[in-house]
């Protein structure tokens, strides 16, 4: 997801086109939670994530971060604490800023390693941010013809995920590319060309098993209530010979509908397909207040979904509901949820433009930390509810 973009137009203009081919305490679980879990079956879902980008970043410009009841505490234990399972950490190629990229992964996928939590990496094969709106090829890719694209995609993959394997913190969880509703590198590999596209696509699948053997993979797209848009691109994919291990959806409620759409894609493209689904990326606000200048990207009721106010018990109760979504997939193809950037609090500096340090942050009201640092009960929920 790009931190500033609505990006449902995209997705939508992609299905014009025609198919191509053929803990502590305070970590515990609570009583609305256990009785959620009891009353809707109880499933347990493997993955309980949280994408934590641009903690590296953050911690720089002087982020902190406290238990709820005010005691700083190192970020990635609170997510230990909390029961989370894993953490998504993008990867740019030559990113302006210098993060999120290898430097910088690494030693946060050591971090993670320590605090027993798993490593999911998200490749955006891009110098910036990479969704359905933009898939710019990094500048020092610019001028590569699709031959040696490809092999870019692999080289760049194997890179990361090689370094990680041999620092003793291997992926379990990799994307190959971030909503790809578009398709990757444009123009070469965007949906026009769905034979530069899967040819991108399976240089990097085929990196991350040479190089890490038990990683599973995932192609993820946006718009997760949009079933027309999965099918239209995941036919084509198959049709490819394309070869993935699980289907990665964006889910907000605020862009991409009611959860009865996203729960009959969900249960139509695992069938479909033969493989199981995971909500890449959902998140929902504890308040419509700002913390910055910035206006932020949920600031009026009518954003809302209805039954889940802008509180941080409204903020749980939307976790609450995803995980439910995810642990009602038939046959348990639903593997879970990943909360998006719930560490991106507000710090002067640690802005949305990489290119630019007086960029602000209109993610903040949707975070898992509320504006004096502290965890909210989201995260518990994020980390226990089905856990």
């Amino acid at each position: 997801m790009r931190r500033r973009s609505v990006l449902a137009a995209a997705g939508a203009a992609a299905l014009a086109a025609p198919v191509v081919g053929a803990a502590p305490a305070w970590a515990s679980v609570g009583a609305a939670e256990a009785a959620g879990a009891a009353g809707a079956g109880a499933r347990r879902l493997e993955i309980r994530g949280v994408d934590i980008s641009s903690l590296p970043k953050n911690e720089d410009h002087g982020a902190v971060y406290r238990t709820p009841d005010g005691r700083r505490a190192d970020p990635v234990a609170l997510l230990a604490w909390a029961g989370v399972t894993h953490a998504r950490l993008k990867v740019w190629v030559n990113p302006a800023d210098g993060y999120n990229n290898k430097a910088h992964v690494l030693p946060l996928a050591r971090r993670l390693k320590r605090a027993g939590i798993g490593i999911w990496v998200d490749f955006h094969y891009s110098d910036t941010w990479a969704d359905p709106a933009h898939q710019t090829k990094p500048a020092a890719w610019a001028d590569l013809d699709v031959t040696a694209l490809t092999r870019a995609v692999y080289d760049h993959t194997a890179d990361v995920l090689g370094a990680l394997r041999r620092q003793g913190t291997p992926a379990q969880l990799v994307q190959i590319g971030n909503e790809l509703n578009g398709g990757l590198l444009w123009p070469e590999g965007n949906w026009e060309h769905f034979d530069n596209m899967t040819a991108f696509l399976k240089a990097g699948l085929s990196a991350a098993r040479d190089t890490t053997p038990r990683v599973r993979t995932i192609l993820h797209l946006a718009n997760g209530g949009d079933n027309g848009l999965y099918r239209w691109w995941f036919d084509n994919v198959v049709s490819y010979g394309v070869d993935f291990d699980i289907i990665g959806l964006s889910y907000y409620p605020f862009w991409h509908g009611p959860i009865a759409g996203a729960a009959a894609n969900m249960a139509d493209i695992t069938a479909r397909y033969g493989k199981p689904c995971v909500i890449a990326e959902t998140a929902y606000p504890f308040t419509l207040e700002s913390e910055d200048s910035v206006n932020d990207i949920m600031n009026s009721p009518s954003q809302l979904t209805e039954g889940y106010p802008a509180t941080p018990e409204g903020q749980a109760a939307w976790l609450r509901a995803v995980a439910d979504l995810a642990a009602a997939v038939p046959g348990g193809q639903g593997l879970g949820y990943c909360y998006w950037e719930g560490l991106w609090t507000y710090r002067a500096g640690s802005g949305w433009d990489s290119t630019d340090p007086a960029s602000g942050n209109a993610w903040e009201n949707l975070a898992l930390f509320d504006f004096q640092d502290r965890a909210l009960p989201g995260l518990r929920t994020l980390g226990r509810y089905r856990g």
